[in-house]
């Protein structure tokens, strides 16, 4: 597999183009006075899925034959990468066949029902899930889409940070969430090309830290996956993204669930965002290094708001204890 390259990220922008719309990048006053930085939200829970992996499916089903497609595509997800491939599916005629954790999240399961998906699950986790999958792929000879080691999902991502950089072209760090790693992976690479200066910082629950300790030790190397943000929870790193983030990657840091709950709170009251634990990572990752983002500009994404009503209590409950300001 070769990485993309910033050619391939334009060439996917113009093939996502008339199928969803730019989003915005808004400045955040609440979060850049409580940060003490210039503080930028990409609110790619704007997009019709709500979350940013519609991108790299649409990217991925819009370059496959007419072979490919017929076959039928199958992929393993919590969530969103399942309702991206889902909703690409839909829109190029091709079967989509979703496998999830037995216990996946409700609000993405309906959601990936309604787009028209044959869902099927299987295992604890993601990992598990996976493993299934792709033994799937190679008995009934389904097209499998890895959620990470795609470049054309990859690509297709990483018009976030196109956008970033076109919108604001003097950002000085960008902050992402890491799950697989295909939209932290894009950033590095839209960044890095546009301008080495630009700092990208990947964040991920120390409760599923696979990512984090493959980028560390330069190997796979399979981690417990204990986190409520399902769209971080992957038991290692891949290695098309690894291989990206190793070269490119400024900083990467773990935060606690807790913390994640918390910026998913602050989020609400300081930006009017509403996140899922995946969507406010990134955020929680921006208020643990504050410090380092002082007088800074700073783009942070907000990737995902597919959330379910007791994820959102518990986390205003988290925010409640750690701030003392209901949310009402």
């Amino acid at each position: 597999m070769q990485a993309p390259t910033l050619r391939d990220v334009y060439e996917a922008k113009k093939t996502i183009a008339p199928y969803l719309p730019r989003t915005p990048l808004h400045f955040s006053p609440g979060l850049s006075d409580f940060l003490d930085a210039q503080v930028y939200l990409k609110h790619d829970e704007y997009l019709p899925l709500g979350a940013f992996k519609a991108r790299g499916g649409v990217n991925l089903l819009a370059h496959l034959s007419e072979e490919e497609r017929g076959r039928g595509v199958i992929t393993a997800s919590t969530g969103n990468h399942g309702q991206s491939i889902a909703y690409a599916c839909g829109l190029f005629g091709a079967r989509a066949l979703i496998v999830l954790p037995e216990e996946a999240n409700p609000v993405k399961v309906a959601a990936m029902r309604a787009l028209g998906a044959e869902l099927i699950f299987h295992g604890r986790n993601f990992d598990e899930a996976k493993d299934y999958c792709e033994r799937l792929a190679a008995e009934e000879g389904y097209r499998y889409a890895h959620p990470a080691n795609e470049p054309l999902l990859i690509a297709g991502v990483a018009t976030q940070t196109l956008e970033v950089i076109e919108d604001l072209p003097d950002v000085e760090v960008i902050v992402a969430p890491l799950g697989g790693g295909s939209g932290v992976s894009g950033a590095c690479l839209v960044a890095k090309s546009v301008d080495p200066n630009i700092q990208v910082v990947a964040v991920q629950s120390e409760a599923a830290p696979g990512g984090y300790r493959y980028w560390k030790e330069g190997r796979p190397v399979e981690s417990a996956v204990e986190t409520f943000a399902e769209g971080l929870a992957t038991k290692v790193g891949y290695d098309l993204p690894q291989s990206i983030l190793r070269e490119l990657l400024d900083d990467f840091i773990l935060v606690s669930d807790d913390e994640i709950r918390s910026a998913m709170g602050l989020l609400v009251e300081k930006a009017h965002t509403l996140a899922e634990g995946a969507g406010a990572a990134a955020t929680a990752g921006a208020v643990k290094i504050k410090d380092q983002l002082k007088g800074k500009k700073v783009a942070i994404t907000v990737s995902g708001a597919n959330a379910t009503v007791t994820q959102l209590m518990e986390a205003f409950d988290v925010y409640q204890r750690e701030y003392g300001n209901p949310l009402v």
